[in-house]
């Protein structure tokens, strides 16, 4: 008895591609995933603009992950140090220790990176 099987690539490509395949299920879980992981480690409310979604890509499909935050770019590259001017007003108002305290400017000392997508991605991979 003799068996012949044919294999035709583009039809396994294909069935791969399909927008509810099992392909396209296990990336929206591991998508899923790692944006949850890069709520959990963005700073602040940073957190609540993180979305996610399967598109079609260039080489099929891929999981995006997003953060809409404004201030995102100055969390994942840092800050160096700068002065702070008031931009409508005469001075900066601020509370130290209670008290309220104007000043002309204020001197920033920059901040660190904090590349939370990528710590996110490596966790979730």
């Amino acid at each position: 008895m003799s068996v012949e099987v044919t294999i035709d690539p583009g039809k396994i490509a294909r069935v791969l591609r399909l927008r509810n395949g099992v392909v396209a299920r296990r990336l929206a879980e591991r998508t899923a995933r790692t944006a949850r992981i890069a709520a959990r480690e963005a700073p602040g409310s940073m957190g609540d603009y993180i979305t996610w979604k399967v598109d079609n890509g260039p080489r099929g499909l891929q999981g995006v992950i997003v953060c809409d935050h404004p201030a995102t770019r100055y969390v994942l590259d840092g800050t160096r140090p700068h002065i702070i001017r008031p931009r409508r007003a005469q001075a900066l108002r601020f509370q130290v220790g209670g008290r309220v305290v104007f000043a002309a400017y204020a001197r920033h000392p920059g901040t660190r990176p904090n590349n939370f997508l990528a710590r996110a991605l490596r966790e979730g991979a």
